[in-house]
Order: structure tokens, then sequence, then C-alpha cells
């Protein structure tokens, strides 16, 4: 009996490790709340913690060292009884193949963050119901992390999440809560992300993701003369897609979370890469045309 019960629990170990598809930083921020019980958000980031981490997402079965490294973190602005409103802060980094470095593939803000959530409810989702608009939210963005993460390796890799963050967004088009429909935010919501990513005429952004990370960072420990060509080639992907519609949201995303790094790989650079980089960063980006002068700078 003590035999068949270690077995049993090592098996369930086993099928627990399997089910993590992602290491997520969970955070609720409840300062801006005023006299409030901090424990009942507490209690609900311990929650979003499990139901993050815990359940699996991925059709694969990572290995410890390839779940995703994330971050949601949620600053609450009010509070009416059940009903929560805020923002929500949105990070992915991916680890460079032969380095300890992490690049940052995503990092943006999402304004248009309303839920409603009882104490002590469980937080329970369907692919193809909306159950909780809480949890659509959270399941649109472990999807999008999964779609970007899985082009950045292979490409078009992220097809099958793409179409999952497509599902959640068309279940929403009835919900009364915002960020999900077209006329909302200008261009800047959960539904011009998918239109964006799913818009044929913009496929030149998942061929960016795959040469800039598989192509470009990955080779850089072992060449960094042969990663950074690519990189300033993988630059004129961005370029192509904002001439054909200048400021769409996920180049804006992606220029905000590649700037820095952008800029510190192209100091390195020879001086005719200096030039088109340079040249591309300051047409795609205009409103920061001086950060990009740091290229020129030993």
């Amino acid at each position: 009996m003590k035999k068949f019960a270690l077995c049993l629990l090592i098996f369930c170990l086993a099928l627990s490790g399997m089910a993590q598809d992602f290491q997520c930083q969970i955070s609720i921020n409840s300062s801006k709340i005023s006299g409030s019980n901090r424990n009942r958000y507490n209690a609900l980031q311990q929650e979003l913690y499990r139901f993050v981490n815990d359940r699996k997402w991925c059709q694969y079965n990572l290995k410890t060292n390839e779940r995703i490294e994330c971050a949601i973190m949620i600053t609450l602005d009010a509070v009416s009884g059940d009903e929560f409103t805020g923002t929500m802060t949105i990070q992915l980094q991916r680890p460079i193949y032969g380095t300890s470095y992490k690049s940052t593939v995503l990092n943006f803000q999402d304004k248009n963050v309303k839920f409603t959530y009882a104490e002590g409810d469980p937080l329970e989702y369907s692919d193809n119901t909306n159950l909780s608009q809480f949890t659509s939210l959270i399941a649109f963005y472990l999807n999008l992390f999964l779609a970007v993460d899985f082009d950045t390796f292979s490409m078009n890799g992220g097809a099958p999440y793409y179409s999952k963050c497509q599902n959640i967004v068309n279940l929403n088009q009835t919900s009364k809560e915002p960020g999900w429909k077209v006329y909302e935010s200008g261009q800047n919501n959960r539904y011009w992300i998918m239109e964006n990513l799913t818009n044929s005429n913009y496929g030149k952004l998942h061929e960016f993701l795959y040469k800039y990370h598989r192509l470009g960072l990955d080779v850089m420990a072992e060449s960094p003369d042969a990663g950074r060509a690519v990189i300033a080639e993988s630059l004129r992907l961005l370029q192509d897609v904002h001439k054909q519609k200048s400021n769409i949201y996920m180049v804006q995303m992606l220029v905000h979370a590649k700037s820095d790094e952008i800029v510190n790989i192209f100091k390195q650079g020879t001086p005719s890469e200096k030039t088109q980089v340079l040249n591309i960063m300051k047409q795609i980006d205009a409103s920061n045309q001086s950060k990009y002068n740091a290229i020129n700078q030993q």
C-alpha cells in the first residue's frame, strides 16, 4: 500500500509539473483604494497566481526551462462592491541562446480594465464561453504571450494561439466591459491588437518577431556581427508595415519594448548599420527620435 501511495504521489507531481506553462509574476496593487481590506486583494492575487501558473494553457509539454516568463500587474483605480476598475501592465521576456540575457518582447499597459469578482469565487475559464470577464481578460493575454513567444522561435509558430485570442475577442463583442470593440480607445485596445496580428497585410510583423529573435539575437553570442546584421534587416520589416499604415498599435508596442535594446545593439554596429537603423527608427518612432541618437555615441 505504501509503495502504491508513493507511486501515486510521484505520478501526481509529474502531472503537476507538466501542467505548468508559465513562470508568471502576478501582482495586484490596491494602494489607490483608501480604507479597503487588503486581505481581499491579497487573496485575489493568490487565486490569480494559481489560475495562471497551475493551469494547462499550452498544447505542448514545456520543460521547466521552457516556461514562458512574463508578468501581469494590475493597478486598481476604483472598487465599487464587486466591480473593479484599473489598468494592467503586460510584460513578456524571452531568454537569448548562449547567454543569461533576457529580451523584453512585450511591455505595455492596458488602460481598459474593468471586471466583476466576488470574494471567494473560483476563477473559471472556458475556451468557447465567456464565463467571466476577468478570466477572459487574463486568458487573452496568456494566449498572446504564447503566440508571440512561439513566433520568436519559429516562423508563424504562434498561429494557434492568435486564433484563441481572436476567439476571446469575438466572444466579448457583446460585453459591457471596455477594450474589446473596434470603436473604443482609438486603435489601442485588444480588438486592434488582434486586428494587427491577424491581418494578412501585416504579416511582416510575424516575420520580424522570428528574424529579430531567432536569427538575430540568438546568433549574437557566437557571431555578433552576423546577428546584428539580421536584426538591422528585420527592422526593415517594421518599416514596411509602417509604410502601409503609420502608427499601427502593434508596431508601437514592439518599438516601445525594443527601443533601448536596439540602441544598445547598434552602438556596436558598423557606420552603415548605424545610419540604416537611425533612419528606420526615426521614421517608425518619430516621437522618440532623440533616443536613437545615442547609437552614434561610443
